[in-house]
């Protein structure tokens, strides 16, 4: 199938990109072109280990890369604090930063929670890149054609957010709790687009899915609750039915570099939002509700204490 491919991402020399989730799957795929596009990139990785790995990897595959790391915890608000802190130490109070691609995930988790006592799912998904994004925005903003990628999933029309209680406490479900971060991702990406148009910002905020990918998403899950037929199922079904992370990660490199990305659109693999190359992809029509993005963000604010200042209103 011919189309948009990552041969066609536009020169990035001069840019400075952060890559939450950079270590493997979609994440390691974007981080990698983007340095081999010329951008200076950051991996802003969970685990120091596996984030030092993927550095490596991806200087071995693309020497002239320039690109570092950095510890950061979505799950741990304090860690988010602590990354946007060191980042603005490191990088000198007038430099910008033209990428934000909060790409990090987790999916259909047994119950658990974050340090701060969120639910695991919507804690990461949502209020980690939520505060991370408000944390970095003033760097954004002063930036001339930066953009900022959140990554949803298909999967968002499972669900969508029940305001009243958005940490599941009342019924928790592992698969409708991750169709509601990934509503929660839509509206955030809504409402900030909004908010920026209204302060007259040139920055683009953007969403963008990978359709079906092999990464290790899906079987994190069953993983961690040592259900070893759930996890090897789901490992058949990457092998037999999903496209390579090199193919998942085309969306979200499109909606970071294309030139005709507009603010609030949702980019995903064409192929009935499963595979293929890059285009627009449907969207709940819940993900698009003015009242429920405004509703969203002033829980969201709330919940992590992350105000954004500078587009308020």
């Amino acid at each position: 199938m011919t189309g948009w491919n990552a041969s066609d991402i536009p020169d990035q020399s001069g840019r400075t990109a952060v890559v939450t989730g950079a270590n493997s799957g979609i994440g390691y795929v974007t981080a990698r072109e983007l340095a081999r596009h010329g951008a200076r990139v950051v991996l802003a990785c969970r685990s120091e280990e596996r984030g030092a790995r993927a550095l490596e990897r991806i200087r071995a595959e693309v020497p002239s890369a320039v690109a570092g790391f950095r510890c950061l915890d979505l799950a741990d608000l304090g860690s988010v604090r602590a990354f946007a802190e060191s980042y603005a130490r490191d990088e000198g109070a007038g430099d910008g930063l033209d990428l934000l691609i909060n790409n990090a995930g987790l999916m259909a988790l047994p119950h658990r929670q974050t340090a701060d006592g969120f639910e695991t799912q919507f804690g990461v998904n949502h209020l980690g890149h939520f505060a991370l994004t408000g944390l970095l925005l003033p760097r954004l903003l002063r930036t001339p054609g930066a953009r900022i990628v959140t990554v949803s999933s298909a999967f968002h029309a499972l669900a969508n957010i029940d305001i009243g209680d958005l940490n599941s406490e009342r019924d928790y479900r592992r698969w409708i709790a991750y169709g509601r971060s990934k509503t929660a991702n839509l509206l955030f990406t809504h409402e900030l687009a909004r908010r920026l148009a209204a302060t007259g910002s040139g920055v683009v905020a953007a969403a963008a899915h990978p359709g079906y990918a092999q990464t290790n998403l899906q079987a994190a899950g069953p993983k961690m609750e040592g259900r070893k037929v759930a996890e090897r199922v789901m490992w058949l079904g990457n092998r037999a039915l999903a496209q390579p992370a090199t193919k998942g990660a085309l969306p979200s490199l499109y909606a970071a570099t294309a030139p005709d990305v507009r603010p609030d659109s949702f980019t995903g693999p064409r192929v009935l939002g499963w595979q293929g190359a890059p285009g627009r992809s449907w969207r709940a029509k819940w993900t698009l509700n003015d009242t429920a993005s405004e509703r969203l963000w002033e829980a969201s604010e709330s919940l992590t204490g992350v105000r954004y200042a500078a587009l308020k209103g």
